[in-house]
C-alpha cells in the first residue's frame, strides 16, 4: 500500500494550495519541502482579485494592502485601470506562505522536510524521497527537479540567451502612495511597485540578465525619489523566467504551477494561474487528458497576453507600449480585466 494518496513536491504557495485542495476532497497528503520556516522568493507579491477569491475558497485570508488596479507608467505619462470586480491584495511572500502553511496543517496535510533528487514508479503509483503515493503533484518551481528527471523539460527552452529575462525584488520602508500596482517602464526593464503593508512596498525588477537596480531607478527619477534612503531587507533574484514543458502529465505525475511552464512575470498573475492549476490537478487525478485540457484552459489568457507583451517589450517598439496603452485605455482595461479574473 502507498504511504499516502497524494505526494506534493514543493511546499511553496502553489504546493500548499494543492495540498489544501486535496485534503478538502478527503485525500491523504504529504508535502515534501527541503526548506524550513517561512519561504521567501523574488516576486511581485501582488494577488489579483481572482487569486484572492481562490484563497478565500480555501479559508486563507493573509493580511496585506488592498490593490485596486494596475497603472502603467513611463516618463511620457501613465494609464490606470481599476478592477471592476473586486479588489486584489499586496501580500509579502513570507506572509502568504505562513498563512497557507498554517491552513494546510489545520486540514491535516503532513509536511516532511526532504529534498527530492529523483522520482520512481511503483506498482501502486510513484515514490520520491522514500515516500510512496498514488499520485505526485510536482509544484517545485521554475527549476523543477521532477520535470527534468521525468524528461518533461522542453529542449532548447532557453537557447536564445538574448531573450532571457530575470527578476529581482527588494522591499522599501515607505508608506504606499497609491492603491494601484505601478508598473514603471524604463528603457530596458520594468519596475513593479506593490504596496504590501501600511509602511512597506515591494519593488520587483524584470529585465535582462545583469540588470542593475541602480541603473533602473536612475532612469525613473520619480520612483527613485520616493524610494531614496528606504531599502529594507535583501535583494532577491530569480530566473531565467521562461520555462517550457513538453507535457504536464507522466503516469501518476502532474506538473503544477511554475514547474509546468512559465512565460514571464510581466502580467503579475502567476499565482492565480498556479492556484487554478492546483485545483484542476486535484480534480483530474484519475484523468491525465482532462488535466492537460484544464491546464491549457487555465493558462490560455496568461500565455497569449504575456507572450505578446514580452515580445513587444523586447522589440525596438518597446518605447511605444505605454503610449499605446494610454491611447487605447479601453483595450488596456480589457486586458487587465482578463488577467484579474
Amino acid at each position: 500500500m502507498p504511504d499516502t494518496d497524494v505526494l506534493v513536491v514543493g511546499g511553496g504557495p502553489v504546493g500548499l494550495a494543492a495540498a489544501i485542495e486535496a485534503r478538502r476532497r478527503g485525500l491523504d497528503v504529504v508535502v515534501l519541502e527541503p526548506r524550513t520556516g517561512s519561504v521567501d522568493k523574488a516576486c511581485g507579491e501582488g494577488l489579483m482579485p481572482g487569486a484572492l477569491r481562490l484563497l478565500h475558497g480555501w479559508d486563507v485570508d493573509p493580511p496585506g494592502h488592498a490593490i485596486a488596479g494596475i497603472s502603467y507608467r513611463s516618463p511620457a505619462g501613465h494609464v490606470d485601470h481599476r478592477f471592476r470586480h473586486g479588489t486584489g491584495r499586496g501580500v509579502r511572500r513570507t506572509t502568504l506562505h505562513d498563512a497557507l502553511r498554517a491552513r494546510a496543517a489545520d486540514v491535516g496535510a503532513v509536511t516532511v522536510t526532504a529534498r527530492v533528487d529523483d522520482v520512481g514508479t511503483t506498482p501502486g503509483g510513484v515514490v520520491a524521497a522514500g515516500v510512496s503515493a498514488r499520485y505526485l503533484l510536482a509544484c517545485d518551481g521554475l527549476h523543477s527537479t521532477v520535470r527534468r528527471r521525468l524528461g518533461l523539460e522542453a529542449p532548447g527552452g532557453d537557447a536564445r540567451t538574448d531573450r532571457r529575462r530575470y527578476g529581482l525584488r527588494r522591499h522599501y520602508t515607505v508608506a504606499p502612495w497609491t492603491d494601484l500596482v505601478e508598473v514603471h517602464w524604463s528603457p530596458f526593464a520594468e519596475a513593479y511597485v506593490t504596496p504590501v503593508a501600511g509602511d512597506l512596498v515591494g519593488v520587483a525588477l524584470l529585465g535582462p540578465r545583469g540588470v542593475d537596480p541602480a541603473d533602473v531607478l536612475a532612469s525613473l527619477p520619480e520612483l527613485a525619489a520616493r524610494l531614496e534612503g528606504a531599502p529594507a531587507g535583501p535583494l532577491r533574484g530569480a530566473g531565467p523566467l521562461r520555462r517550457r514543458s513538453t507535457r504536464r502529465t507522466s503516469g501518476p505525475v502532474r506538473l503544477v504551477g511554475d514547474a509546468s511552464g512559465y512565460v514571464d512575470a510581466l502580467t503579475g498573475e502567476g499565482l492565480r494561474v498556479g492556484f487554478a492549476q492546483a485545483r484542476a490537478a486535484v480534480a483530474t487525478l484519475d484523468d491525465p487528458a482532462a488535466y492537460e485540457r484544464a491546464w491549457w484552459a487555465a493558462t490560455r489568457d496568461y500565455r497569449v497576453i504575456t507572450s505578446g507583451l514580452v515580445a513587444w517589450a523586447s522589440s525596438p517598439l518597446r518605447g511605444t507600449l505605454v503610449p499605446a496603452a494610454r491611447g487605447l485605455p479601453r483595450v488596456f482595461g480589457a486586458v487587465v480585466e482578463r488577467l484579474a479574473r
